[in-house]
């Protein structure tokens, strides 16, 4: 199983603007503006905080808080095949340690995979725990995940997208 490489718009004022006049009204519009941005750009950027506290009626302070609350929202572009590791209990207890540490390892050996895939960002369950250990593959889920899997789903995106 391989997985497509994200392809993001470059960021523009101007694109931002038209995507949060969408946004903007409806419920919760500050974390629904936030992901649209994500969405359409691949990050938040820094200059479009101000521009979704201005769409929403909010501050920027309400806006920023948000988007360092949430774990998923990015604050700087995303790697081309971001990697996300389970570090939660079920997924330690049979291998998950094992899994990051094995992974690290393969990444250092790896120049092509380490820039591919960034520094692993953990995350604390994916709701995966009867396939344990679990990882996020560019956003595929990955179940019984080992770094063998877990590299053949790096590469064959990073394939894919060439």
């Amino acid at each position: 199983m391989t997985v497509t490489r994200g392809r993001f718009a470059e960021w523009s004022q101007e694109s931002a603007v038209a995507l949060l006049a969408e946004t903007s009204t409806s419920p919760g519009p500050v974390l629904m503006s936030l992901q649209a941005v994500q969405d359409r750009f691949g990050y938040v950027p820094a200059e479009a905080v101000s521009l979704i506290a201005d769409a929403c009626n909010v501050s920027r302070a309400d806006v920023h808080g948000v988007l360092t609350f949430y774990a998923d929202l990015r604050t700087s572009p995303a790697p081309d095949v971001p990697v996300r590791l389970c570090a939660a209990e079920a997924c330690q207890s049979v291998g998950g340690r094992e899994l990051k540490r094995d992974w690290e390892r393969r990444c250092g050996e790896s120049a092509e995979l380490s820039e591919a895939t960034g520094a692993d960002e953990p995350v604390f369950c994916l709701g995966n725990c009867a396939l344990a250990p679990a990882a996020l593959v560019g956003g595929a889920l990955v179940g019984r995940a080992t770094v063998e899997k877990v590299e053949s789903m790096v590469r064959g995106s990073l394939e894919e997208s060439r």
